[in-house]
């Protein structure tokens, strides 16, 4: 359906904003809403007449159409079929999905898609490849200035996407170093951080997943400065940042990527083994 129920008052689906400072996606959703519009009037339906046959409002078929809203896919589907477009508006959701995230997690995205091994040391947050839904979402909620509900709602969907790497064929090794406070901090109340901890148990037991836990008490290794992460990918390059280092940018020179490579190795020589680890967060979820 187009509207939701909200407090017992109908609420319209109205999609997702368009982020101004993304000029590529722009484009996209605005040459969709160009291409709904050219159907629609070759049909000869003005945009009340248009809205009222597939439940949207003439202020959403607007907004669609200049390119100032991101429709859903179901929004696609009803065009689609009222217009008989035979999918050819249904067939551009692909294109509207990745672009309704923000284009720095897009871009991302894209790096974590193509890496075949992952070396990631978080220290005041669990890792958001390895967070469940409900433990980012409280997080983001902590972030200031605060987001509204529909820019929360758009990163923490880009969030939940990304953690599709986990899951590729053939599957990429994935190292995770985690400060011990960021699994004591009760972010979003102690039962989301018993879930949190469950689910932190169960990624671990993926083969191709390996999860340190730093002791507060190890002083002596280089991650003082902040996160680093490590994206290694097939061809042998790589990319890689540390907060603390290189402006907190990305890096891929040779020179630069050793100088992490070698830091993070210290880091997991320090840290609890992937069973001392197992055996810490069992305690901690005991504790908790």
């Amino acid at each position: 359906m187009s509207v939701d129920e909200v407090n017992g008052a109908a609420v319209e689906d109205t999609g997702w904003e368009v982020d101004p400072g993304d000029e590529p996606g722009a484009a996209v959703v605005a040459t969709v809403g160009r291409q709904i519009r050219l159907w629609r009037e070759s049909k000869g339906l003005r945009p009340a007449e248009f809205g009222e046959l597939i439940g949207y409002s003439e202020d959403l078929i607007r907004k669609v159409e200049r390119g100032d809203r991101i429709p859903r896919p179901e929004f696609l589907d009803k065009a689609d079929g009222a217009l008989g477009a035979g999918g050819l508006i249904a067939g551009m959701r692909n294109d509207l999905m990745e672009v309704r995230y923000p284009k720095k997690v897009r871009d991302l995205a894209k790096l974590e898609g193509r890496a075949v091994e992952f070396c990631m040391y978080s220290n005041f947050d669990v890792h958001g490849l390895l967070q469940t839904e409900e433990f980012s979402r409280a997080i983001l909620r902590t972030w200031r200035p605060a987001y509204g509900p529909e820019e929360l709602e758009r990163f923490l969907s880009a969030r939940v996407a990304r953690r599709s790497v986990l899951e590729k064929t053939p599957a990429p090794e994935f190292s995770f170093v985690q400060e011990e406070v960021s699994l004591r901090r009760p972010i979003g109340g102690r039962m989301v951080l018993r879930r949190q901890l469950e689910h932190l148990l169960e990624v671990g037991e993926l083969p191709n997943v390996e999860i340190q836990v730093m002791p507060t008490e190890r002083a002596d290794h280089p991650a003082t400065g902040g996160r680093i992460a490590l994206l290694k990918f097939g061809d042998g390059t790589a990319v890689g940042r540390m907060d603390g280092d290189f402006g907190g940018r990305p890096v891929s020179d040779l020179k630069r990527l050793r100088i992490l490579d070698l830091r993070y190795g210290i880091i997991r020589s320090k840290a609890l083994t992937p069973a001392e680890s197992r055996d810490f967060i069992e305690q901690l979820l005991g504790e908790t």
